[in-house]
């Protein structure tokens, strides 16, 4: 039986944890403004000498310790919550920014209405393990704002498929003669079909690493593939032949040679 999954949002109770993975139920806290009395009202960091002295807080009770800090010890960065009332003077509701918390691993998400904005959430395929990094730097970044801005991962995709040509040899400043010359190297005719089915749907003027404002999450869908697709043709699949070629003994490569010259 299918494991159960649901992708993260505001208006449920269980889906799959942005950091753990697990589909699980999620707390969702309520949030307030506090103004402490002993304090100079700016912000607090958990850093280690913080934790020491939450550590030994008189009165704070040992579940709270067990809950939170130990998610904290193992990411400084993360967040805790703890909650004093006689410390502070006023309490505020916080609206629009809300806190999950996962069952499972006990880590908390950072909602700014109803967007995911901690931990950063990757969408679309994984990148080919043999993508060029210069490549990967530009394709990481565009499955990183996916969501929040759909137009800059496109823009950023096209930049990708860019530097890929030239990665691969080819001159890097046209793409349409670019991709050209890759066809004629190997590259399937359907990709240059899908590539320039993405390229004048959208704006066929627009450069690479530029913004079109006709892009959405689907365009920005299919260059994902589409990157993938030419690292996987261009650069994995020769590769494996190569691996391949390679195990042959050296007596029968000597062989195959004398065959190609007949």
């Amino acid at each position: 039986m299918a494991t159960k999954s649901v992708s993260p949002s505001i208006s449920e109770t269980a889906f799959d944890c942005p950091h753990c993975g697990a589909y699980t139920t999620q707390t969702w806290h309520n949030l307030h403004s506090v103004i402490r009395s002993d304090s100079d009202r700016t912000p607090q960091l958990a850093d280690k000498e913080f934790l020491e002295k939450v550590r030994a807080a008189e009165g704070l009770p040992a579940e709270v310790k067990a809950r939170y800090l130990t998610g904290v010890e193992k990411q400084l960065a993360g967040l805790i919550c703890l909650y004093d009332e006689e410390k502070y003077t006023s309490a505020f509701p916080v609206y629009n920014l809300h806190l999950s918390e996962c069952f499972n691993c006990h880590e908390f998400s950072v909602w700014v209405r109803d967007k995911l904005l901690f931990p950063e959430s990757r969408q679309g395929p994984p990148a080919n393990v043999d993508m060029p990094q210069s490549v990967k730097t530009d394709y990481e970044e565009a499955s990183k704002i996916l969501t929040l801005s759909p137009r800059g991962a496109a823009a950023l995709l096209r930049l990708a498929i860019q530097k890929l040509c030239a990665e691969l040899g080819e001159k890097g400043e046209n793409i349409n003669d670019d991709i050209k010359s890759l066809v004629a190297r190997g590259l399937s005719p359907q990709i240059q079909m899908a590539l320039d089915a993405v390229r004048v749907i959208g704006n066929e003027a627009v450069h690479p690493g530029t913004l079109d404002l006709k892009d959405d999450s689907g365009t920005a869908g299919k260059l994902f593939l589409m990157v993938n697709i030419i690292v996987e043709q261009m650069i994995s699949n020769p590769k494996h032949i190569t691996e391949l070629f390679a195990k042959i003994p050296e007596e029968k490569k000597k062989a195959i040679e004398q065959r190609d010259k007949k």
